[in-house]
């Protein structure tokens, strides 16, 4: 994929979550909700300050990460749904590539 995130935006691939819960029961498409989990593709090179410093990025291509349920912009890219957002909506790293 050549899609490269400008400034402090991040590309994600949302992973799936189980689709049985602990007791085993199976969960319907229609009653599963969007997982707020993803795997970060890849990121831009991160924001400015006033003064033009660049701030890095805190995630990485490879991480494990939590972001909001409604985070981000849904995008297409080589025929895969994709979510692009900054990296302030992203809530923590869940494993570290």
């Amino acid at each position: 994929m050549a899609f490269k995130p400008l400034h402090d935006r991040v590309l994600v691939r949302r992973v799936e979550s189980e689709e049985k819960t602990k007791g085993g029961l199976i969960i319907p498409d229609s009653a599963k909700e969007k997982p707020a989990e993803g795997e970060v593709v890849s990121v831009g090179a991160g924001a400015r300050k006033d003064n033009g410093e660049l701030i890095e990025m805190a995630v990485k291509a490879g991480d494990r990460i939590l972001f909001g349920k409604w985070s981000g912009t849904e995008v297409t890219i080589d025929g895969e749904e994709l979510l692009i957002m900054k990296e302030s909506d992203i809530l923590g790293i869940t494993a570290a590539a």
